[in-house]
Parts: structure tokens; sequence; C-alpha cells
């Protein structure tokens, strides 16, 4: 059925796509804004959540990755931090290698770095639980979509780990399924960020991908 809003409305696509960029301006402006009252870059920020969620530490490459930066703004960023006493240079596995984790004033700071979008979170909230189930498994495409375009780096998505089983169980309650702990989930427990998420290789990944979105 065909209607006079066809021909003067934007596709759905635009639309959404104008939505998004909307809120990715306001996320930017309140990062700012509380970066600059705890004395840190946005970017400074987000290293720092990074490394909350990684208790063992990351590599700069692993950092780099993550912010979606090169190596060198990578190693920049790190080095601020490092002089602030918010990250520590820890020995890494490989010889001459560095491991960076949180000093004890950088992870007090990360806890208070990741109020700041709660605006958004409480925006969420008011959705209910099959709406904000349903906007998370959109969001997962959009992202893993962009990572195959090579828009962005890789996220440590369950939908790209080695230990996911995407759609194993008939019981649509909990259908995916979790080798690291061996158990079934469901799609409101899917991870954006996991501190054990282990990337897949590329034909798992893909068969993974094909029947989370059947």
């Amino acid at each position: 059925m065909t209607s006079v809003f066809d021909a003067i409305s934007e596709p759905v696509a635009r639309r959404v796509t104008s939505g998004l960029v909307r809120i990715g301006q306001v996320l930017r402006s309140r990062a700012w804004k509380g970066a600059a009252a705890q004395g840190v870059t946005p970017t400074q920020g987000h290293a720092l959540d990074l490394l909350r969620e990684a208790p063992d530490g990351l590599s700069l490459g692993e950092i780099a990755q993550h912010l979606g930066v090169s190596p060198p703004t990578a190693s920049d960023t790190m080095k601020a931090l490092v002089t602030k006493g918010l990250v520590s240079k820890q020995p890494g596995a490989a010889k001459r290698s560095i491991r960076l984790t949180l000093t004890p004033q950088g992870a007090a700071l990360a806890e208070r770095t990741r109020n700041w979008p709660d605006f958004l979170s409480d925006a969420v909230e008011t959705l209910d639980p099959a709406e904000q189930a349903a906007l998370l498994g959109s969001l997962i495409k959009l992202i893993r979509a962009m990572q195959m375009k090579g828009d962005i780096p890789v996220q440590a998505m369950c939908v790209t780990c080695s230990y996911f089983r995407a759609n194993m169980h008939d019981d649509p309650q909990a259908p995916h399924h979790c080798a690291l702990v061996n158990a079934p989930f469901t799609d409101h427990h899917l991870r954006l960020a996991c501190p054990e998420h282990l990337q897949a290789d590329p034909v798992l990944m893909e068969a993974n991908w094909q029947r989370f979105t059947e």
C-alpha cells in the first residue's frame, strides 16, 4: 500500500542514521564536559574504561585496536595517563613487551568516567525489556556490518568470539551457548565488550554470524 508520505519522506535507513548522528553528537559533547572535569580527554577516558574491563591489562597494540586509533596516537594517550599516575606499565609475557594496567587512582577514575553516558542509559530504560533486547540485537548487527567493511575495529562482542555458538539450542528463551562457561544464554545477555573474549577464526565467525542472523 502506497501513501502520500512515501513521496515526501526520506528512506528509513537515512532517518535512523540521522538519529544516531544526533545521539553521537550529544555523547561527544557530554564526554568532553565530563573529561574536562576529571582532567582527561575523552580518548583517555575510553582507554581507562577499556583497562577497567581488562584486569590483567592490555598491550599497546590491543588498546590501539579497541580505540580505533593509530599506534602512535595510542602511545601518546597512554603516556599521558602514565604521567598522571592513572596507568602503570607491567612486564608482558613476551620478552621486552609490556602490559598496561590501572593504578588504584586510575581504577577509581575509571569508575567515575563510566557514568558519563548515564543520561542515555536512562533513556534506554524507558523502553520495555523486549524493545531493549531488540535494540541490542540491532546494534550488534550494525557494529558487525561496519566491522566487516573495515570502518571500525573488531570489538570484543559475543558474535566474534570463539566461545560463542549462535542459536545452538531450541529454547527460544536461551538459544545461544557460551563454551567458556558451558551454559546457554539469551539475546539480552549478549555482550559488546567481554573481558574473556577470544577472537574466533574466520570460518567459525562467519558460521556463527549466519546462524545469528537467520
